[in-house]
């Protein structure tokens, strides 16, 4: 399935209705557009959900679909779609939270899939290189998912410990990504970790 590899050839596939392209794209895509999600939205069970939904509209829009545009984008932008539709039914946007998404929005639509790449290895290197202990914590948070009362009854250590971990992860990893720091905690981590400028 390695041609599909190619963006134009891939949405023609996937325009053709043909499975091995869908199947592609599932496996291509799934873990990417899951852990985007979940910057959105921190409920795994919500953002698998997000996730699900955003395949199935592509597939049921697959005719629609433009060899000269990026799946990628189109895939990430149905989840924001998605997910603005699932947060207006639980609340109603604050106006900081929907300047927020609207620029979450916007900094996606200019960011490739290459660059996005990019960010995301730099960010996994430098994970690395944080002290062990710290290393899981932040792990278990941004990438697990799980609340710092949640780590803390998992390692059996106090939420001041933890809360005292985050903040050297965080510390360090800025320190260590400089000016590529807000751009990348952008795609990773939440709007607590990311100011909006106006």
């Amino acid at each position: 399935m390695q041609k599909y590899d190619n963006n134009e050839v891939l949405i023609n596939g996937l325009s053709k209705g043909k499975e091995d392209a869908y199947i592609f794209l599932l496996e291509k895509y799934h873990k990417k557009l899951f852990s985007y999600t979940l910057t959105l939205i921190h409920d795994r069970s919500l953002a698998q959900d997000i996730v699900q939904n955003t395949f199935i509209k592509t597939w049921r829009f697959r005719k629609k679909l433009k060899p000269e545009h990026s799946i990628q984008s189109f895939l990430y932008k149905m989840a924001y779609h998605e997910f603005v539709d699932e947060y207006r039914q639980g609340k109603k946007l604050l106006p900081l939270e929907d300047k927020y998404y609207k620029h979450m929005f916007e900094v996606l639509e200019e960011t490739n899939e290459y660059k996005l790449e990019r960010f995301l290895g730099l960010l996994s290197k430098e994970i690395e290189k944080l002290p062990p202990k710290c290393r899981e914590i932040f792990t278990l948070s941004k990438q697990e998912g799980l609340t710092n009362k949640e780590i803390s009854e998992h390692l059996s250590i106090s939420i001041r410990t933890v809360e005292v971990q985050m903040r050297k992860a965080y510390n360090r990893l800025r320190d260590s990504l400089g000016d590529q720091y807000e751009t990348v905690f952008f795609f990773i981590f939440n709007k607590k970790e990311f100011t909006v400028r106006n």
